[in-house]
């Protein structure tokens, strides 16, 4: 299972969570973020982009790849805020 899941999900894999099964202190549903390894048991350790560094288990918690039109789509907002900030800096 843990071959299995470095297969999918090879570091710097963008996810998102679906749901995590942890009464405790789970990560919130919808959160996203970026594989950075996965475990012998086949846990995937995630940089959440909240700051969040719990890991997911495979066939356990619901989590997914992020779609390339996803991804696209994240790397515009990432240019938009770079040129605001670029454009911010500039004007002071």
């Amino acid at each position: 299972m843990a071959e299995r899941a470095r297969e999918l999900f090879p570091p710097g894999t963008r996810i998102q969570l679906i749901h995590m099964d942890d009464p405790y202190n789970p990560v919130p549903d919808g959160t996203r973020g970026t594989v950075k390894f996965v475990d012998d048991m086949g846990t995937v350790f995630p940089d959440w982009d909240n700051g969040r560094g719990l890991g997911v288990v495979y066939g356990e918690d619901s989590f997914r790849k992020l779609t390339p039109e996803e991804l696209l789509e994240e790397q515009q907002k990432e240019d938009i805020n770079q040129d605001t900030d670029m454009g911010m800096n500039m004007g002071m």
